[in-house]
């Protein structure tokens, strides 16, 4: 039976052309400078780490948070390239995996894996409809693309909370969630630079901690949270020194200027979080049963 809801999506995030300008460029080129799994989100480092290593820990982190090991069904929202996936199937039991994504370049890939656990799908959350009841929701670096920069705060909260909703009814009873986003510190939406907002992520924008608190409020308890700012740094300094080792080959597949703005970018954030203009946060929800009005 399809599962429906009664919630609008008033205020679209970013569209999948606006996710496809980024994620699209070339798997090969992403796959010089991420990690061997292909992970494109902030790692959890341990002292002695490579980025590799990092990134398993975090996604193995994100399971146990979501409290999804030996889980029925698991749904990740904005799934990259698939590596929390294929770490669910393959080394945590799950049954089926569900990932959620708008670039047709990270699909096919996902696809092209061959695994009957996983599934993927080139869709947005707000026109997803389950067949059934998720045990645990996972969302990594998919947040900042929930809400256009040109929205005010209450349509932000609105739009995030429309988010939340659709994944209080997806979840079983009292399920867990487990969420990491960028998100702003010392800064605010007029110091997002024209290069950021066109050449980077456009149609996108950060969530302040206290936007995601109220959207998730009487629907979703926060049971933990964690700023990883440093850690995102690092992650940023790893990406770099990869693509600038891999720099030839890059300009070969994407050209000079893709790969220029990415050098640019990459080093541009990891001012941001040294600085702690920008922040990273793992939160983890747990769903409220019996939402009071």
């Amino acid at each position: 039976m399809t599962m429906t809801t009664s919630v609008n999506v008033l205020n679209p995030g970013a569209s999948a052309e606006a996710i496809q300008h980024h994620y699209d460029v070339s798997n090969d080129f992403y796959r010089l400078w991420l990690d061997p799994t292909s992970t494109y989100s902030s790692a959890l480092w341990e002292e002695n780490d490579n980025l590799e290593s990092a990134q398993l820990r975090k996604i193995d982190f994100h399971i146990n948070q979501a409290r999804a090991i030996g889980a029925k069904r698991v749904l990740d929202v904005g799934c990259g390239w698939g590596s929390t996936l294929k770490r669910l199937v393959e080394m945590h039991n799950i049954d089926q995996a569900v990932g959620l994504t708008l670039s047709k370049a990270q699909a096919e890939w996902i696809e092209s894996l061959n695994q009957p656990q996983i599934e993927v799908q080139l869709k947005s959350w707000s026109d997803y409809l389950p067949e059934e009841p998720f045990d645990a929701i996972i969302s990594i670096g998919a947040f900042e693309h929930f809400a256009k920069l040109e929205l005010s705060e209450e349509q932000k909260i609105e739009r995030y909370r429309t988010f939340f909703q659709r994944c209080h009814e997806w979840l079983k009873s009292s399920g867990y969630m487990s969420l990491q986003t960028i998100v702003y510190e010392n800064s605010q939406r007029e110091d997002v630079s024209q290069f950021f907002a066109e050449e980077i992520f456009p149609e996108s924008d950060l969530p302040h901690l206290a936007e995601i608190a109220k959207a998730t409020e009487k629907i979703f308890e926060v049971v933990a949270l964690r700023n990883d700012r440093k850690h995102y740094e690092r992650t940023l300094r790893a990406w770099l020194k990869n693509l600038k080792a891999n720099r030839k080959e890059a300009v070969n597949l994407v050209g000079e200027r893709v790969v220029a703005r990415y050098e640019k970018y990459l080093s541009f954030c990891i001012i941001g979080f040294h600085t702690g203009t920008m922040n990273l946060s793992r939160i983890t929800l747990r769903r409220i049963d019996h939402p009071r009005k």
